[in-house]
């Protein structure tokens, strides 16, 4: 018995069909909701005059992590929500799980990082 196999049986939500539904499903929703946030913050601080250049170099590289960290877990999040699967079911169950944990993972270490270099930055 494979672990898939295993796995469904100890309970039918976790099959690799529901998984698959459930993740393309909410990775869209997630999607939506990891994009608008990030724009939004971003759109109130350059609104504002904020801009990246005011801060010392040690924290202009800090915020780039950050903001590089939120961009790739955009991207991440919302390959898991596509409605594509690129092989069979289980693998892709696999796949997308991973990359909306990694993704969701990167968004708030991200989010952290930008946010925490802007505050320790000088006031406006």
């Amino acid at each position: 018995m494979t672990r898939e196999n295993e796995t469904a049986r100890i309970h039918p939500l976790m099959s690799a069909e529901t998984n698959v539904q459930r993740i393309m499903w909410t990775g869209t929703a997630w999607f939506a909701v990891a994009a608008g946030s990030a724009a939004i913050v971003l759109g109130m601080l350059l609104s504002s005059g904020w801009r990246p250049a005011q801060l010392p170099d040690d924290l202009q590289v800090l915020w780039w992590v950050g903001s590089v960290l939120v961009v790739l877990s955009v991207g991440l999040i919302g390959w898991s929500g596509c409605p594509i699967l690129e092989v069979d079911v289980p693998t892709a169950s696999r796949n997308k799980s991973r990359t909306m944990q990694l993704g969701t993972m990167f968004f708030i270490i991200g989010g952290a990082v930008a946010m925490f270099a802007v505050l320790l930055g000088p006031a406006a």
